[in-house]
């Protein structure tokens, strides 16, 4: 632990609970946790891997085609099934913490906000996780969830893609009001839209329109363009309440008009 945080009770904490939920994720996809001799200062030490984040080869202006997303996002996927196996919540997907290395491998990086009921540390973090890519349910202070983690995943594809978030930059203790995210064909018209439509659940407003587990959102983009996911259709009263309550009202007095005349014609 660096120096400057000899003293922080929580910074232990995360550094501590990040070694424990690495030593328990079997998957190539997290680094390896060396085996130290006896410590006589709180740290841990893992592989070393050459290569870089996503983020760090977007700021070097990296283009990524939909094709390398859809295999970016298969990786991160089958990363987080096993996390969330687990019964582990990362709570910080983003496109720093995913490293690929030149021979292409994928590993997800920073457990050190990560949850775990078996080590519950809620008090540890108020409202963890990066702002613009944190579900919209986490600012109203509910608990962290994979779907959450999933919500965060569409969030990095989205990003990465357009550069771009769904509802657009969120910056931290801004209390943020979330409409309908933007289709990102709009800024990329290459994206096929069964993607588009994978990408769209994923960041769904609404917890229950999105995947309910990292297989199901994995499975959509195996499938891909052969058995592509149909896009739910908003019900009009969802997209437009003032325009959907005059047809409702319309449809009311209408009903009623027919009720009468059957009553007065027997």
């Amino acid at each position: 632990m660096q120096p400057i945080l000899a003293g922080d009770a929580n910074a232990a904490c995360r550094l501590l609970a990040e070694e424990w939920f690495l030593k328990r994720v079997h998957s190539h996809y997290f680094p390896d946790v060396l085996a130290l001799p006896g410590r006589n200062f709180l740290y841990f030490a893992v592989r070393y891997y050459e290569g870089a984040t996503l983020q760090d080869q977007l700021d070097a202006g990296q283009h990524f085609s939909p094709v390398e997303v859809v295999t970016l996002m298969i990786r991160v996927l089958k990363g987080l099934a096993a996390l969330h196996r687990l019964d582990i919540v990362h709570r910080d997907i983003k496109p720093a913490n995913l490293h690929v290395d030149p021979a292409g491998k994928l590993r997800i990086l920073d457990l050190g906000v990560a949850r775990c009921p078996i080590l519950d540390t809620r008090e540890l973090h108020a409202q963890p996780g990066t702002p613009s890519y944190m579900a919209p349910e986490l600012f109203n202070s509910a608990e962290a969830s994979p779907q959450s983690d999933l919500y965060a995943l569409g969030a990095s594809g989205y990003h990465l893609l357009t550069r771009n978030y769904p509802y657009g930059e969120i910056e931290p203790f801004q209390r943020p009001k979330f409409g309908e995210p933007a289709p990102p064909s709009r800024t990329r018209p290459d994206i096929p839209p069964w993607l588009e439509n994978v990408l769209l659940k994923a960041v769904a407003r609404d917890p229950a329109q999105r995947f309910e587990t990292a297989e199901e959102m994995l499975l959509a983009l195996e499938r891909g363009e052969a058995n592509p996911l149909l896009r739910r259709r908003t019900p009009l009263i969802e997209r437009s309440p003032a325009g959907a309550w005059p047809l409702v009202a319309a449809f009311s007095i209408a009903l009623n008009l027919l009720l009468l005349f059957v009553l007065l014609a027997s």
